[in-house]
């Protein structure tokens, strides 16, 4: 994926138009949409405002992976010019079909699970700065983590589950 197609990608992500964007940027909208296209590329100055309005590094931009391993492409991006739509399509019913829980929780690992999460949640909350990437965590990000926190637990719940009584819960 190229510096463009990470722009695109970004912005659609944010549901921005490229009025918006350029505007936030100071720049005009057909330089902007240039840098989108890949007819032209941001100078070193402008790429570090485009990575702070993201919350990506320059380095995200420029083709290195995202340190949170987050994956920023819509169906609207899979087209790369060389990749049959179909194939990501294909690969999408797949993910879907292989990663569906095989059997539901009993309600003793629900509860279980709910006081895990709480306790792990009390003891973040409980410390003076909980911070990411150096700076506080707002609300919507704590509640992203609480999200991440619970299907981790549910996940692993369920692994465990299948690892220690592979026949019984078949």
């Amino acid at each position: 994926m190229n510096l463009g197609q990470r722009l695109t990608a970004l912005r659609n992500y944010k549901r921005i138009t490229q009025d918006q964007i350029a505007e936030a940027l100071n720049v005009k909208r057909a330089r902007y949409n240039a840098w989108e296209n890949s007819i032209s590329n941001p100078d070193h100055i402008k790429l570090g405002e485009i990575a702070r309005f993201h919350g990506v590094t320059v380095d995200f931009l420029l083709g290195l992976p995202h340190p949170q391993g987050i994956l920023m492409l819509t169906s609207d991006d899979y087209s790369d010019g060389y990749t049959d739509e179909s194939f990501f399509e294909d690969l999408e019913k797949e993910l879907q079909r292989n990663f569906k829980p095989k059997k539901s929780l009993s309600p003793k690992e629900e509860r279980d699970i709910a006081t895990d999460l709480e306790r792990m949640i009390g003891e973040l909350e409980s410390r003076e700065a909980l911070a990411f990437h150096g700076e506080p965590m707002d609300d919507e990000t704590k509640e992203l983590m609480k999200i991440s926190l619970e299907n981790s637990l549910r996940l692993a719940k369920g692994m465990a589950k299948q690892k220690f009584n592979p026949n019984k819960n078949k």
